[in-house]
């Protein structure tokens, strides 16, 4: 079974068409539940509020394509030249396979959007994604371009320290596709379900307390796919629901939905980034 998949997500690198379907559908599929089971009522425009996501979510596309050729070559220097912690220890293949996408997660999700947090230049890129007041599922992929830059060569670093193939890569970057989409889906999601799963995975009420408008939730629960880095780490966070309000309290907020005003904010001078 796990050739079957190492097989897949290793031919999934020349798809890009299925790549981009797993992306279109993701959000097609949550954004339609939106509608159906919502925690919040937003008053909005539903259709103007994803056009205004979905072209951050194409510079980000464009920037990860600009950076799959460097990806690619990445991870298959460090496979041929034995190079990374994966080839230092010697695993059975499915252990490996799950300590590869632990480690993934935790450096190319969780400690680089610790770092944007703390570091004030990359967190002035940062705040674009935490403009948004009215998060749902669109918010996943709501990054300005230098963000996904970073994001793009801290993904490229993990491949270096662990030296995970391609395979592995593009098997995590699919599960985070879908569990970002799924995090931001501003849907109502049982209590049951974050008692349970919800200790494994991060569920969308444990992210939209990230979203909060100010600290210390603002500072919190970093996970992307998992969701124990942040309660081993000390950066959990429970704030119930009924208190979250979206935006950032540094930023114009009715500007949420200006593509100009998001693209110019992490440059512009008069806004704060000690916020």
């Amino acid at each position: 079974m796990l050739e079957t998949i190492q097989n897949y997500f290793t031919s999934l690198e020349h798809h890009s068409i299925q790549r981009a379907l797993l992306l279109a559908g993701g959000i097609t599929f949550f954004w339609l539940v939106e509608m159906v089971a919502p925690l919040f009522n937003f008053k909005y425009s539903k259709i103007k509020h994803a056009g205004v996501n979905l072209f951050f979510t194409f510079t980000t596309i464009l920037v990860n394509f600009g950076f799959a050729l460097i990806m690619v070559k990445a991870c298959d220097w460090t496979v041929d030249h034995n190079f990374g912690l994966l080839h230092v220890i010697t695993l059975s293949p499915w252990v490996e396979a799950i300590v590869g996408l632990l480690l993934l997660d935790f450096i190319g999700a969780y400690m680089v959007h610790m770092i944007e947090h703390k570091v004030k230049f990359l967190w002035k890129f940062h705040m674009v994604h935490h403009a948004d007041t009215h998060v749902d599922t669109t918010t996943g992929n709501r990054h300005h371009p230098g963000e996904s830059v970073v994001r793009a060569v801290f993904a490229i670093l993990a491949v270096f320290i662990l030296g995970t193939p391609i395979w592995m890569v593009m098997l995590y970057q699919s599960l985070s596709v879908v569990l970002t989409q799924f995090n931001h889906a501003n849907i109502r999601i049982p209590n049951w379900f974050d008692k349970t799963f919800g200790y494994i995975i991060v569920s969308p009420n444990m992210h939209r307390i990230h979203h909060h408008i100010t600290r210390p939730q603002t500072d919190s629960n970093y996970g992307n796919i998992f969701s124990f880095w942040d309660r081993l780490l000390g950066t959990y966070n429970y704030t119930p629901m009924s208190e979250i309000v979206y935006g950032l309290d540094v930023l114009d907020n009715t500007q949420d939905e200006s593509i100009a005003y998001q693209l110019k904010a992490p440059f512009d001078k008069t806004i704060k980034s000690d916020y």
